[in-house]
């Protein structure tokens, strides 16, 4: 067994593409036309192992959930760096809204940042 997609609620799929790739930096792998929506997943450059769906939040379960997550300050997502602090300094300069710096918790390095599509997403170095 093999985990090949994971999904993240986006409120608007174009505005989501063009974050995570203009501004994070992933691939986009997928973009299928399904009508109202689009199949829309993106990797990490080089990886496209595991890919992210940027999923539309439009059913009302999946709205309440991403909105509770977004209130309440949990990440809907986590993804690793190499160098946090670096990767901070980069999106910092990209616009990207932090709550905090990097600060390090048990040994890992943490941080968390709006991806401004309705997620807290947080990144760790360990």
């Amino acid at each position: 067994m093999d985990i090949k997609t994971a999904s993240i609620f986006v409120a608007d799929q174009g505005e989501a593409l063009a974050f995570y790739t203009d501004t994070l930096g992933f691939q986009k792998i997928n973009d299928i036309d399904l009508g109202e929506f689009r199949w829309l997943t993106v990797s990490s450059a080089g990886s496209n192992e595991t890919e992210l769906l940027l999923e539309p939040n439009v059913h009302p379960a999946a709205k309440a959930y991403q909105t509770a997550l977004y209130a309440d300050g949990i990440p809907a997502a986590l993804f690793h760096s190499t160098d946090i602090q670096e990767e901070y300094k980069r999106l910092l300069a990209k616009g990207v809204s932090f709550k905090d710096q990097p600060v390090e918790n048990d040994g890992a390095w943490l941080a968390i940042f709006d991806d401004s599509c309705g997620n807290w997403i947080q990144l760790i170095q360990v």
